[in-house]
């Protein structure tokens, strides 16, 4: 029984490394045959695994092959935005559904608010990330040309549009990885390789999104601080907010980066 239960956990650990490799090549590296053949592996995998983690990890791989279905980029036209919009809220909505209606064990869920005031702390840390994010985006976008993978075109239905997907997409981030993935990989995993394995998963998207270069390095660092921060405040609202602090700045830096002589306030 021992031996069964041994062979099961290792089976479970490896079960997770093979999807975060699926995600790395299948969304990050775009390598789609070879993306869908190990995320096929990882999910056909999940039958040596015990019934509960098979079942609820089944979620993360359906999401996967949501996502893996889209064209991930920083287009900003209607049709696009559209298209993509219909794909994340279905690789976020299915799980929550399931877990809720059909398995009825509300393992995916969102909670916003963790019923106190935020510390200063906390609040001084949202401003830290600020001053943090003014320093190294415009420097990370200059230094890879990464902005030229989002478009900033005069108009205002263009800014308008540059605005909420960027902050959209911050929202869905958090919902979606910090609160779904990590959500899961903590009911059967400790905390840090759990959120080793969501900032994977967080890291591939995003790079595929726009953040090339050495972007990853960056994206990778924040996840799993995101993650820690929600680990120590329970708080979907404040990690959104860090989120979103950090989109903001995003978004004026891609204005800088592309006309500088509009918004002339980086160094």
């Amino acid at each position: 029984m021992a031996t069964d239960f041994f062979n099961r956990r290792v089976f479970e650990y490896a079960n997770i490394v093979l999807l975060c490799a699926s995600a790395v090549v299948l969304i990050a590296l775009q390598l789609k045959l070879y993306g869908w053949i190990l995320l096929a592996a990882g999910a056909a995998a999940l039958f040596f695994c015990r019934k509960d983690f098979a079942k609820n990890l089944l979620l993360v791989y359906v999401s996967l092959g949501i996502l893996g279905t889209t064209s991930i980029n920083t287009d900003i036209s209607y049709g696009h935005m559209a298209e993509m919009g219909i794909a994340l809220s279905l690789a976020l909505a299915v799980p929550y559904a399931i877990s809720r209606y059909i398995y009825k064990d509300n393992l995916v869920r969102f909670r916003f608010h963790h019923g106190r005031r935020w510390y200063r702390k906390e609040i001084l840390y949202v401003f830290l990330t600020a001053v943090v994010a003014y320093f190294l985006v415009p420097f990370y976008l200059r230094d890879t040309a990464a902005y030229l993978n989002w478009s900033v075109e005069p108009g205002v239905s263009n800014i308008i549009r540059l605005f909420v997907g960027t902050n959209v997409l911050g929202i869905w981030d958090e919902l979606f990885f910090v609160s779904t993935v990590l959500g899961i990989f903590r009911r059967f995993f400790d905390f840090a390789f759990a959120n080793l394995a969501q900032g994977v998963l967080f890291t591939s998207f995003l790079y595929e999104l726009g953040f090339t270069g050495w972007g990853f390095v960056m994206i990778f660092f924040f996840a799993l601080l995101q993650g820690y921060v929600f680990k120590k405040t329970d708080s979907l609202l404040y990690v959104i907010s860090i989120h979103l602090t950090l989109d903001f700045i995003l978004f004026l830096a891609l204005i800088h980066a592309h006309h500088p002589a509009w918004l002339p306030i980086f160094l």
